[in-house]
């Protein structure tokens, strides 16, 4: 934005806007909203116990955490060294309720719910909240009605194939854990939205990215497709990985554009 500077020594006038995504990246209005949040949804923290047997644990609750589409279960375990109990956060897959024991550990049986390593789990088994690595307690396939399909192990490599929601493959280490089954809460965006008001309080447990004002409809100080006497970007809508930040609004480093013709390949397909 244009600076103006005034008598006053040190004193600097700003006037119009920086563009909005320069303005994120700052915080302030733009964080997320934490406080009426549940927790983390995280596997347990591996053990002696999940290494070389399995550990029982039971389903106490099953709570809705705001701005989080997927439901959260709330399992406690006995602590295998201190005379108490401890409560873990696990992504509620669908078939789960409270008084259900769970089962984690190398040992546990191939049950919706139980967590396993990926090494103990066939080929073709649906698998959710997995880790990328051993003892992140969980990174993949956590959103509501999502899961990912364990393709192909390779014994040699220690590794194992596994098919994404997306679609993608993506290699992981075989001895990560993942939950059984998949993440409660699916079919959730088939119901529309139908008002502003529904889309409000939707995004309004999550954070401040709701409404979106189009970049077209700004003025040429805060966005780089502004101002004109049409609204009409004026330049192609695609720009480069490296240009500067308040430069990069559109198809970021796009390698195709345009509507996708033909029959859509799956990642099956594909392979």
């Amino acid at each position: 934005p244009s600076t103006l500077v005034v008598h006053n020594p040190g004193e600097v006038v700003t006037m119009g806007k920086f563009v909005q995504c320069q303005r994120r990246g700052k915080g302030g209005i733009f964080k997320s909203h934490t406080r009426t949040r549940v927790g983390a949804v995280k596997l347990r923290a591996i053990d002696y116990a999940e290494k070389h047997g399995y550990i029982r644990g039971v389903v106490k609750d099953i709570i809705h955490d705001p701005g989080r589409g997927a439901p959260v279960a709330k399992v406690q375990f006995l602590n295998a060294y201190r005379y108490k109990r401890d409560t873990e956060l696990f992504v509620a897959t669908e078939g789960m309720y409270t008084g259900q024991f769970i089962y984690a550990g190398k040992k546990a049986a191939l049950t919706v719910g139980n967590i396993l390593p990926l090494n103990k789990v066939p080929e073709g088994t649906i698998v959710c909240n997995i880790e990328a690595k051993v003892g992140d307690r969980g990174a993949f396939a956590r959103g509501s009605g999502t899961f990912a399909v364990v393709v192909t192990h390779d014994e040699d490599k220690g590794t194992t194939r596994l098919r994404l929601p997306s679609g993608g493959k993506k290699t992981v280490p075989s001895g990560v854990r993942a939950q059984i089954g998949i993440v409660a809460g699916g079919g959730r965006t088939d119901k529309p939205l139908l008002k502003a008001g529904r889309a409000y309080h939707k995004y309004s447990v999550k954070r401040n990215c709701w409404p979106k004002v189009r970049g077209v409809a700004k003025n040429p100080v805060e966005h780089p497709f502004g101002g004109g006497n049409h609204q009409h970007i004026g330049h192609p809508s695609t720009v480069g990985q490296e240009r500067p930040a308040g430069r990069k609004c559109g198809l970021i480093g796009a390698r195709r554009t345009g509507r996708l013709r033909g029959v859509k390949k799956t990642a099956q397909d594909r392979d």
